[in-house]
């Protein structure tokens, strides 16, 4: 388990956090999630050990990042925005390289990483000739070979290409079933499509700590409903819907063949069946209701601009 406690972190007179606090159990992954600049980068430098805070505490399986680093380095795996590769080794002797150095190495230390990490096909090759996404899983590597109980990643897929994106998620989830996982990133799908909690940060300042489901209900506001349906047109649709208690607007949606609308209504009322009651009365046929999932996208435009309602 990570505790921190009150952690602030100055570089010259920029305070980069203020006085953030919050507590991570084993095996979850968990994304830290805000703008460039927020401070999610030197949070997981100071959860790494490679910063120290100039206020506040962090324990790591109840030992100070401080005073007991040296034992919390060897619970932590930590691979950064940019991996830490030599472009001129072999990989194979990169990844033996990185064992020794933390005294673990075996040639089955090696082959177990590089099946993992899936590069077992380019372990003879140099690391400058590897792909961007391949580099990425060397730097992965690099990061288990002491098989941490917990694994750092700032900015997993930054630069990435659409399937090298996929892979590395996969990736990190394969992992999360076996390590506690805390990534960084600025990205709202990756959180949605990888993490179990999220961690928001805005200007230095933690502004949402819940799991990825839970949040999407800290936004108390208007939510949109969709409708597609047959047998008359828009504005009879719309005449028929704005009665209906909760119902903020009505306005078209464009869709082949069919009469399609949004609705916006107010959050706390539950429309869909009293919409459902009147296209059956109307002898309208409905092809397409749904309400629209509010994603961590409007959930983060909410928390970052004060917009949430309490």
């Amino acid at each position: 388990m990570i505790e921190a406690r009150g952690l602030s972190k100055y570089y010259g007179d920029f305070k980069a956090i203020s006085d953030i606090s919050f507590t991570i159990r084993g095996g979850e992954i968990t994304g830290l999630l805000g703008p460039n600049g927020a401070g999610k980068t030197t949070t997981l430098r100071l959860l790494s050990c490679y910063l120290k805070p100039d206020s506040g505490s962090i324990s790591v399986d109840g030992k100070d990042t401080v005073t007991e680093s040296l034992e919390v380095k060897k619970k932590i795996g930590y691979l950064p925005e940019a991996a830490p590769l030599y472009g001129d080794m072999i990989v194979y002797d990169y990844l033996k390289f990185a064992a020794e150095l933390r005294g673990v190495f075996s040639q089955k230390v090696i082959d177990e990483v590089a099946q993992t990490c899936r590069i077992t096909d380019v372990m003879h090759k140099n690391i400058s000739e590897l792909s961007k996404g391949y580099k990425q899983r060397v730097g992965f590597a690099n990061a288990i070979v002491h098989d941490p109980a917990i694994l750092i990643l700032d900015e997993p897929t930054s630069g990435l290409d659409p399937i090298e994106i996929v892979e590395i998620r996969n990736l990190i989830k394969e992992l999360g079933r076996k390590k506690t996982i805390i990534l960084s990133t600025h990205i709202l799908p990756e959180v949605e499509a990888t993490c179990d909690r999220v961690i928001i940060i805005n200007k230095g300042s933690i502004v949402a700590d819940d799991r990825t489901d839970n949040l999407k209900n800290l936004v108390r506001g208007d939510k949109e409903i969709i409708i597609k349906v047959a047998g008359t047109d828009f504005d009879t649709l719309k005449q028929s819907l704005m009665p209906i208690d909760g119902v903020r607007n009505v306005s078209a949606l464009d869709c082949d063949g069919l009469t399609g609308a949004i609705v916006v209504a107010s959050y706390e009322r539950e429309i869909r069946g009293d919409i459902f009651d009147i296209v059956v009365k109307r002898g309208w046929k409905l092809y397409e209701m749904r309400e629209e999932v509010l994603s961590l996208e409007k959930i983060f435009s909410e928390l970052a601009s004060g917009g949430l309602n309490e």
